[in-house]
């Protein structure tokens, strides 16, 4: 068992936050090509840009740069300067590795449910580790953290509630059983929310 010193603050140093982040997004920058791989969706902002992806071929990692810009004035507001520009610096880094992983990294071939259920699980391990240190993938990871911090709800369901309504728009651009893939992808991911990131139980900030 692993001992806690409660008698630390808890606040994390800065190269703590820069490992965080450099390996948050790392890991949800593969768990993305999975997704990518398999022609799956998933929900937020990435999920909006995967559809945009779909039908204009235009990069992933660009495209969740730029549908991520409205929300920071949303984040300086409401959740403070600390956390906006660390969620900045993140999702700059993931449309950064986005856009080099499909060079960089070749699947080869994984079944559809198991690039779904990795790809969700992988994601959802790279937004906790984000979440943990005051930072996110922006856009509804934004709103997601501000109703857990602020108004005590879970991020994990706060966010499954809206991929879902976001994966509904899926059926315009992929078949159903893409769309249902894509489904089994975002509740892994938010279930790794869900079950381990919980209003008090860790204070990582």
């Amino acid at each position: 068992m692993v001992s806690i010193d409660r008698s630390d603050d808890g606040r994390h140093g800065v190269w703590d936050d820069v490992q965080a982040i450099v390996m948050g997004t790392f890991f949800a920058a593969v768990g993305i090509e999975f997704f990518r791989d398999a022609h799956l969706g998933t929900g937020g902002t990435a999920g909006a840009a995967f559809l945009i992806h779909y039908v204009t071929q235009f990069g992933i990692g660009p495209v969740i740069f730029l549908l991520n810009l409205p929300f920071y004035a949303f984040g300086w507001v409401t959740l403070g300067k600390e956390f906006t520009l660390k969620t900045f610096a993140a999702v700059a880094l993931l449309a950064a590795e986005s856009y080099f992983m499909h060079d960089a990294f070749a699947i080869g071939y994984s079944a559809p449910w198991f690039s779904a259920i990795t790809g969700g699980a992988l994601t959802g391990v790279g937004m906790l580790m984000l979440f943990r240190h005051k930072s996110s993938l922006g856009g509804i990871g934004i709103l997601a953290a501000f109703v857990q911090e602020k108004l005590g709800w879970r991020a994990g369901k706060f966010q499954l509630t809206t991929d879902l309504l976001i994966l509904a728009t899926s059926f315009l651009v992929l078949d159903w059983k893409n769309v249902a893939l894509s489904v089994l992808g975002a509740v892994v991911l938010n279930l790794v929310l869900a079950v381990n990131h919980k209003p008090g139980r860790y204070n990582g900030y």
